[in-house]
């Protein structure tokens, strides 16, 4: 750090306004124009307004604290401020605004986090934050540079981010038009002809533990073509020979996720089982195909809209949670052709799954290198590296 510059706490520059933010129950809340904010940016909007200035917001609850997390922002105009973030006027003969923020933004603010079950940034430990501050013309210098750096590096991300998206639009399409475009010899039949289908076991939580002979794949764990092990885990020692027969999945069954939110279309998850150690849990049904029949071709049939247009038509459940029974799986229309022609069909998908897994992958790497690029600028920036 440069001589000319001098550490301060948080709470030496800035004059805290926590006294003047309150909270609105959603129920209280009038309809307006006015952004309503909390820890991580605006909630709602409504009718009246507690500040009208230019302001900086720090997350006290609700938001994170590590390095990048971007728990600090800018506040202007007319806003309302709920109790969960701090609100803070920077002494502006010292510091910017946009200095402040991005230090806080790139510091690790978790060493002046407290509490276990609710992590919390309270107002002591706030104030207790360093900040380096060289001169006004110097911040003003650095800030402009990081302003034009990081408006760049936020394009390229764009850029990236769309040509994933296109990646993924591309699969889904071809994905699709195979589906579509079904050969001479295709049939359609329902589920429940060509395979067996069985429901998940309701296996009890007090019997989990945190290792054992079988693991329990509940909704958590699955994703399209994903199985999560390490998500949440749990395992249970022994099962009855009765529970066995119910609920042990085997290689190459089909399981695919019945509970969720109602109308997001946000499970329907389908993964292949790759090995002989799991057991399926309840709002997971298993699908087992004998041997005219592959697995990864109804898989990738899965993830086309006719088989979730179907599965979805039979949604039921309350207002926030949506459920499809097992007989929406037994009576789903799938298509139905010889082995050799699902052979054929699968490799050309698979072709061009991993094609599209190895873009996403490279694109993957360039947003992870721009994020690593932002904290070396920043690190650069606030040691009093940053020149140019």
């Amino acid at each position: 750090m440069r001589v000319s510059w001098e550490i301060k706490k948080l709470g030496s520059v800035c004059e805290n306004l926590d006294s003047q933010r309150k909270p609105i129950t959603q129920r209280n809340r009038i309809l307006g124009e006015i952004p309503y904010y909390g820890a991580t940016g605006i909630v709602d909007y409504v009718k009246d307004y507690l500040f009208d200035e230019k302001l900086v917001l720090l997350g006290e609850d609700g938001a994170k604290w590590s390095s990048g997390d971007e728990c600090a922002f800018m506040i202007e105009g007319k806003t309302w401020v709920n109790n969960h973030a701090h609100v803070l006027r920077p002494n502006r003969k010292l510091i910017l605004d946009e200095w402040l923020i991005y230090n806080l933004n790139f510091q690790d603010l978790s060493p002046y986090i407290t509490g276990m079950t609710v992590p919390k940034l309270n107002q002591g430990k706030m104030n207790e934050i360093r900040i380096p501050i060289p001169p006004l013309p110097e911040q003003k210098r650095i800030v402009a540079i990081l302003d034009e750096a990081f408006a760049a590096i936020d394009k390229a991300k764009a850029n990236i981010l769309k040509n994933l998206q296109n990646a993924k639009e591309l699969f889904e399409s071809y994905l699709q038009g195979v589906f579509e475009n079904k050969g001479e010899d295709w049939e359609e039949k329902r589920l429940k002809e060509i395979a067996s289908v069985f429901g998940g076991y309701s296996f009890k939580s007090k019997d989990f533990k945190s290792s054992g002979m079988y693991q329990v794949l509940r909704m958590g764990n699955i994703r399209p073509g994903i199985i999560r092990n390490e998500e949440s885990p749990v395992f249970i020692e022994k099962v009855d020979e009765s529970v066995l027969k119910r609920a042990l999945l085997k290689k190459d069954d089909v399981v695919i996720t019945q509970t969720g939110t109602k109308k997001k279309r946000d499970y329907g998850f389908t993964v292949i089982i790759d090995k002989d150690n799991y057991l399926v849990n309840q709002r997971i049904a298993a699908i087992r195909f004998p041997g005219n029949y592959l697995s990864k071709f109804f898989l990738y049939y899965s993830w086309t809209n006719y088989f979730k247009d179907q599965y979805f038509a039979n949604e039921t459940g309350t207002v926030g949670q949506g459920n499809v029974g097992i007989g929406a799986v037994t009576d789903a229309l799938v298509p139905f052709c010889s082995i050799e022609e699902q052979r054929r069909v699968v490799s050309d998908i698979d072709t061009i799954l991993f094609h599209t897994n190895k873009l996403e992958t490279i694109h993957q790497k360039k947003l992870d290198d721009l994020e690593e690029l932002k904290k070396s600028i920043l690190q650069k920036a606030f040691s009093g590296e940053l020149t140019t």
